[in-house]
């Protein structure tokens, strides 16, 4: 990990850049890809399919059998751990329903607003080396809570066309209605433009690689929402000499071992620190099962020291990290301060990969700095608000005048028309 000691601010830019390829290099091949899913449907899924993952499936769909054999293939004690997590997880997001706004702004004038689910969402869940399961537990849980009626997902095979049983356990387990054996580009195409067998879907939920994102990215441009332009995982520690470099070490680690072009940075107010979580982090690199993956994400991570707390928040806030931990005597001050951050874990006794399975919060978070302008996913994010009024005689002679004025002040005769043949009316 490179370190830095007391950068300027006009340091900070190029010390936080992120390990990522710009939408630029990328957007060529996303767009040729879209562009053959949009016209082609399943051939061009299919063909990707073969192309990216290496193999050739007659049918993506998941049958009732190949669900019910991933079942039997899940140890209870798995079983029994993601029922845990999935009932924190819907403890949390439940929570997060409100009712019904209802306000009279002027006499007769009536406005109130409701949530209605998104009736229908996609779900991409990454697979591969690290068969995302729990990303299930984050998306499809609160998309049932919502009400969405249908949720599809879908998840890249392996070279055997088959899905990790523990991804197809949890979306049964989640009322998930259908799971598709897509991934990459080719999988956010089909449910940007839906297919002969794959539905088209009104907003794309879920983490990818930077050709997922990007893709996502650009569903946006067709009438698709999505929940975020998330990438690569990201975590930033704050860390004084209260903290354990154990810990630290362990939780960058976390991070880092996600992929490649994950970048974990650790701000410290202690050089001490930074030396012992530095020693840690190699200590503990070379027995991870993915060591060669942590590396070249270590590659690009940082340690970085500064002078002051107030210093190091500034910095945190710049930076807008995915995962923030705080392990540090004066937690108060970076809790209270942090303005920027996808979700936040306070003390020696919170590790992020909590976060990332079973405390009850949401692991969808913005990266690449979007925590400066996104939310990370919550029980709105499948869900919009609709306004409505109602106004009576004694409402419309209230306001009517009003609406007259400013009408005939923007030149919208036609505007002002619909409130004055009312007030005829009533006279």
């Amino acid at each position: 990990m490179k370190k830095f000691f007391n950068p300027t601010k006009t340091e900070w830019p190029d010390i936080l850049k992120r390990p990522t390829q710009t939408v630029e290099d990328i957007e060529e091949t996303v767009n040729q890809v879209f562009s053959e899913v949009r016209t082609k449907g399943d051939t061009a899924v299919a063909k990707y399919t073969e192309l990216f993952d290496g193999i050739n499936l007659p049918e993506t769909q998941v049958t009732k059998s190949e669900v019910n054999a991933a079942t039997n293939e899940i140890s209870e004690e798995l079983k029994k751990a993601i029922k845990l997590a999935k009932s924190n997880i819907e403890k949390f997001h439940a929570a997060q329903k409100t009712d019904k706004i209802e306000v009279e702004t002027t006499n007769g004038v009536k406005c109130w607003q409701e949530k209605r689910a998104i009736q229908k969402v996609g779900l991409y869940i990454p697979g591969g080396s690290a068969p995302l399961f729990s990303t299930i537990l984050m998306l499809a849980a609160p998309a049932n809570i919502a009400g969405c009626q249908e949720i599809v997902l879908c998840t890249p095979p392996d070279k055997n066309g088959n899905v990790h049983p523990a991804i197809l356990y949890t979306a049964e387990l989640c009322g998930v209605t259908k799971i598709y054996k897509v991934g990459g580009i080719q999988a956010i195409a089909a449910m940007t433009f839906g297919t002969e067998t794959i539905p088209k879907v009104y907003k794309i939920f879920g983490p990818g690689n930077q050709f997922v994102t990007v893709a996502k990215q650009l569903a946006t441009r067709h009438q698709v929402a999505i929940d975020m332009p998330a990438g690569p995982s990201e975590l930033l520690v704050f860390a004084d000499d209260s903290a354990n470099a154990g810990f630290v070490a362990s939780d960058l680690l976390s991070q880092a071992e996600h992929g490649a072009d994950s970048q974990v940075i650790l701000v410290s107010t202690s050089k001490n620190l930074i030396e012992a979580v530095e020693k840690e982090v190699d200590n503990q690199l070379q027995v991870l099962p993915r060591k060669t993956i942590a590396e070249k994400a270590i590659d690009h991570s940082r340690l970085i020291y500064v002078e002051n707390e107030e210093d190091a928040l500034k910095l945190i806030n710049e930076y807008g990290p995915e995962h923030f931990i705080i392990c540090a005597d004066n937690e108060a001050f970076f809790t209270e301060g942090i303005q920027n951050a996808g979700s936040v874990f306070i003390g020696n006794y919170t590790p992020e990969s909590a976060g990332d399975y079973a405390s009850g919060t949401n692991h969808t978070l913005p990266t690449n700095g979007y925590a400066k302008q996104y939310s990370g996913v919550n029980l709105d994010s499948f869900m919009k608000s609709m306004t409505f009024q109602k106004i009576t005689e004694e409402g419309i002679r209230e306001i009517g005048p009003s609406i007259e004025l400013m009408a005939e002040a923007e030149g919208l005769a036609a505007h002002r028309n619909a409130v004055t043949l009312r007030l005829k009316e009533l006279k």
